[in-house]
């Protein structure tokens, strides 16, 4: 994928093409493989992406820089034969927010240094996000102030690498990572909102970086989806209708969608065919992988009894380090334990590097030894695949039952 296939994304939507775009939003080495995988059967280009709390010059919660997640990535490449060139890296809510607790300007000092590491390492699809309030600053920033700070971190970008990366700018978004509450309704971008966006960012993009507007190829948007512990907003076109008719006045942008996790093939459609043509999906990949995990763990302990089990283990291991779930899952004990495993919001997906877990995941697939599952166990734990077993189009076989549970979620995508 090329900077070229970015920037004419729109001039596709306006021949009636319906581009989409999937940015695969996870760090997780089976969820990455399988989106390459799926991209090389598709012959496909692949859009990977990590959020500014996830990778960053300090190492993020994943312990990696730009650079090291890029020769991650890469190295995963390498192993299932998929090309480099065909990778795009996304970065993700480029900005402050992990040092918002710092003065402005000292904040804004490190999300520059951030952004053009991320430059530096080949990023070539990074969203700009100067929307958060640091220290002293109220919550939520004027739109001016916004995009004075965004054209501060395309300029390091620039710096870095010049001429390399396109723009994704916008800011209102569903809550990263789900919500906590109970879903009524969610509100679309007005389109007051987008078009105050467009203007005030394209005015300071002239001024300061004329020569690089044409590189801003996407604005974020709220089109009423989103996810929360049991349930999901699901797109209702009628109420986005205004937001979509915006889309005629940004010429050069696409809308970009965040948290489409979970959302019905035909809904996943009907937003391409609406204009927003980049995708987000993160959570559902890894709640999709932990649900393989947890068929073949439970066809393991029928076969042998007495073992440990992996929700066992990765509920001592979510219960001895609590910070990734205490403060989105509440209720009694009995109810937190089922949103510790089951939540769509998926916080368990934060686990999995842990050294039990890795341990408790390597076992599994050992004592399974890559043995063909029984059909008739498949059909009791892991239904969902067993047809394609019958047909000979799925090997019955650990690996190849969980990178298919995630690919089964990218196919969703390409939904016509």
């Amino acid at each position: 994928m090329t900077q070229t296939d970015l920037t004419e994304l729109r001039g596709r939507y306006d021949r009636g093409e319906n581009p989409g775009l999937t940015s695969v939003c996870s760090a997780h080495p089976l969820v990455i493989e399988a989106a390459l995988v799926h991209a090389a059967d598709r012959g496909q280009s692949a859009l990977i992406e990590a959020t500014c709390n996830q990778v960053n010059q300090d190492g993020g919660y994943t312990g990696m820089t730009p650079a090291s997640f890029r020769d991650f990535v890469f190295g995963i490449a390498g192993r299932v034969g998929f090309a480099r060139e065909r990778i795009i890296l996304g970065g993700d809510h480029l900005g402050p927010n992990p040092w918002k607790s710092l003065p402005p300007e000292a904040a804004m000092q490190k999300a520059e240094l951030m952004i053009a590491a991320y430059a530096g390492a080949g990023f070539t699809k990074l969203h700009l996000d100067a929307s958060m309030g640091c220290a002293g600053e109220a919550a939520h920033l004027p739109d001016e102030i916004v995009a004075e700070r965004a054209v501060r971190l395309a300029r390091a970008a620039e710096a870095a690498a010049p001429g390399k990366a396109c723009y994704v700018i916008g800011t209102e978004i569903p809550t990263p990572g789900g919500a906590t509450e109970a879903l009524d309704h969610v509100v679309p971008t007005t389109p007051d909102a987008v078009k105050k966006t467009y203007a005030v960012h394209e005015a300071a993009f002239r001024a300061a970086l004329p020569d690089m507007w044409p590189r801003v190829i996407g604005i974020v948007v709220q089109p009423g989806v989103e996810f929360g512990h049991d349930d999901v907003a699901i797109y209702a076109p009628e109420p986005a209708r205004d937001l979509v008719a915006t889309l005629a006045k940004l010429p050069g942008l696409v809308f970009e969608a965040h948290s489409t996790d979970y959302q019905p093939g035909a809904s996943l459609s009907r937003l391409r065919k609406d204009g927003f043509c980049i995708l987000k999906v993160g959570p559902e990949l890894t709640f999709a992988l932990r649900e393989a995990l947890y068929g073949l763990d439970a066809i393991r302990m029928f076969r042998t009894p007495g073992a440990e089990s992996l929700p066992d283990t990765m509920e001592a291991v979510m219960l001895r380090s609590p910070a990734d779930w205490r403060s989105h899952y509440h209720g009694t004990p009995a109810e937190q334990r089922v949103l510790r495993h089951f939540s769509y919001s998926d916080r368990i997906r934060y686990y999995w590097p842990a050294p039990e877990a890795r341990k408790a995941v390597d076992a599994l697939l050992s004592d399974s030894g890559g043995a063909t599952i029984p059909e008739t166990m498949l059909s009791q734990y892991l239904p969902r695949f067993l047809e394609r077993v019958k047909s000979g189009v799925l090997k019955a076989e650990p690996r190849e039952i969980l990178i298919q549970s995630v690919r089964d979620v990218l196919e969703r995508y390409e939904t016509r």
